[in-house]
């Protein structure tokens, strides 16, 4: 399991378990936590180049980034260190 610390967001990490290029699991420490739980269930089982391509630029009110946005950094970095 690889822990990333988002910037510019309420959650203060994002767990990522990767099998190969496919996301596993990912769990989110803070945070809108409905919101989180539904994106983390429906991100698994999808190629992460799929999620990436969709949430990427993805934002949250006047931020610049949003939880989903910085998901696609978390596993970029967790496929990156596997």
């Amino acid at each position: 399991m690889h822990t990333y610390r988002p910037r510019g967001v309420c959650s203060k990490a994002i767990d990522v378990e990767l099998d190969g290029d496919t996301i596993r699991q990912i769990r989110f420490t803070g945070g809108c936590d409905g919101n989180l739980k539904a994106i983390a269930k429906l991100v698994a089982g999808q190629p992460v180049d799929d999620v990436v391509a969709l949430l990427r630029g993805n934002t949250c009110g006047p931020r610049s980034t949003s939880c989903a946005d910085q998901l696609t950094y978390a596993l970029e970095e967790a496929r990156a260190q596997a």
